[in-house]
């Protein structure tokens, strides 16, 4: 094959920060994508329909004349969240989903939650009127290993919330392991996952082995190999409830290369011809439509892109970096070479 057409796809899990970092990264998503999830956790957060509606304006102000690009709005859970905005929030359109973050697991989560029994009335309202939960599903407890947190968070969050909270729909987002991939196949309709071009590849050893890579370490943090592979099957499977968000989380490299460094791997650029060099590597070319332009809006509820989107094959060249005003961001970098490009 040497031409490939398929539904314009979109990303349902996108950072595009604000101010200059905005404007610098935007073009890369909106060259590709119709449409993307926006991550709330800004300084201060996302947490109000009054602040989601200002954030999708400097986001439209952002883009370059001539492309075309939605973004869907989220807000950011707190433990002081009123579930009558979140109402009137999703009643206006605007916005698509609430975002969990257990607070401190990972950037700009200081606001988010400690104490899941505060945050049942929003829940259960949500669960009313079928606005989604995205959730970033890691404990943050000092005496769980960090390779081990997204596991405990499903079996001590997540499942006793879908239990107490029938009828939420709920994406566990960026998930790493087998064990979410077991557990996303093992639940009904109201529960589907996002996968990261970056977890389909990388293992912990990209991180660590012959010395640390800080343009490799995100949160979740990559995991063994084996985990890595189930990711791989559950992506190219072509099943319902995986569909793609990029978590493409751009950082300048001055604070991608502090002593504690920032995680997120900046991956807008060249997802797609990496996402189809992963499925033609594994036969499953015929499936790639599913996983980045057919599943998520299926879960969503919203209409299949109009527009097409063609790849071809040949090799293709991508920037080390992206400039902005506030410094460079390095584009994550898979290893290997590209065969696929985007017309």
């Amino acid at each position: 094959m040497t031409a490939l057409t398929i539904t314009r796809p979109d990303d349902w899990h996108l950072h595009l920060r604000d101010g200059a970092m905005m404007r610098a990264v935007l073009p890369y998503s909106a060259q590709h994508f119709a449409r993307a999830i926006i991550m709330p956790n800004l300084e201060p957060p996302v947490v109000t329909l009054a602040q989601a509606t200002e954030y999708r304006d400097r986001i439209m102000a952002a883009l370059p004349d001539g492309m075309k690009f939605t973004p869907l709005m989220t807000l950011y859970l707190t433990e002081k969240t009123d579930p009558d905005d979140v109402t009137a929030a999703h009643n206006s359109g605007l916005v698509k989903a609430v975002k969990l973050y257990p607070a401190g697991a990972t950037t700009n989560s200081n606001s988010g939650v400690s104490k899941f029994d505060t945050i049942r009335p929003t829940l259960e309202r949500m669960a009313e009127i079928g606005l989604p939960l995205c959730v970033h599903g890691e404990v943050t407890q000092n005496d769980v290993d960090i390779f081990d947190r997204e596991a405990v968070f499903i079996e001590r969050v997540l499942d006793p919330i879908r239990q107490k909270t029938k009828g939420l729909r709920v994406i566990m987002e960026h998930i790493t392991t087998k064990d979410a991939v077991d557990y996303a196949r093992a639940q009904d309709e109201t529960l589907a996952a996002t996968i990261t071009t970056h977890h389909l590849v990388i293992n912990r050893n990209h991180i660590l082995a012959g010395g640390i890579k800080p343009h490799f370490y995100c949160l979740p943090v990559a995991k063994r190999e084996e985990h890595r592979l189930a990711l791989r099957t559950a992506a190219t499977s072509g099943e319902p409830r995986f569909f793609l968000g990029t978590d493409s989380a751009p950082h300048t490299d001055a604070n991608k290369l502090l002593p504690c460094g920032c995680a997120g791997c900046f991956t807008a650029p060249n997802t797609m011809p990496i996402l189809a060099q992963i499925f033609e590597d594994d036969n499953a070319l015929d499936k790639l439509e599913h996983f980045t332009s057919l599943n998520g809006p299926k879960f969503y509820g919203l209409p299949v892109n109009k527009e097409k989107m063609t790849l071809t094959k040949k090799p293709m060249q991508f920037p080390s970096h992206v400039n902005t005003d506030d410094g460079p961001i390095t584009v994550f970098d898979p290893g290997y070479d590209l065969h696929w490009s985007v017309i």
